[in-house]
């Protein structure tokens, strides 16, 4: 059987990133989500759900994250599902944790500090010219109104 692990987030930081590297040398950097989902009840009453997730980004992706992002700025990422698991070292216990290993990101506005403007970052360099998404915010993506369902 075929096997397909991808998540395609988007939310915004929870606290700073933070950025240390391995012993040779490897940028590890861990972010927080939080990514809103908001409804209408039956009663037509607006409701909302956050979803905290961890995000964990190595190399360079990592590297510009924890350059060009702060706390409440909003991100689109791309990664893969990964369960860490690992002893509890006061009880004992087996422990495990669901996570998500960023492939790739791309800026979702480019107010900020200096250089961090919009565009993407898959890997060696952010997109051409980094440019800021479409007026409005959307960062190029359908608005609610757009979607087909």
């Amino acid at each position: 059987m075929p096997n397909y692990n991808k998540v395609m987030l988007m939310g915004r930081l929870t606290r700073d990133p933070e950025v240390r590297y391995s012993a040779n040398g490897t940028a590890i950097t861990n972010i927080g989500l939080a990514v809103n989902r908001n409804w209408r009840n039956q009663d037509g009453q607006t409701q909302e759900e956050v979803t905290f997730v961890d995000v964990t980004a190595f190399g360079k992706r990592g590297e510009a994250v924890g350059q060009y992002l702060k706390k409440g700025r909003p991100i689109f990422i791309e990664g893969h599902l990964r369960m860490d698991q690992w002893d509890d070292k006061q009880t004992g216990q087996k422990r495990s944790k669901l996570a998500i290993i960023m492939d790739a990101f791309e800026f979702i506005d480019s107010r900020g500090e200096g250089e961090g403007g919009g565009g993407n970052f898959s890997g060696g360099a952010p997109a051409a010219g980094g440019a800021a998404p479409a007026a409005g915010g959307g960062g190029g993506f359908a608005e609610d109104d757009d979607v087909p369902f």
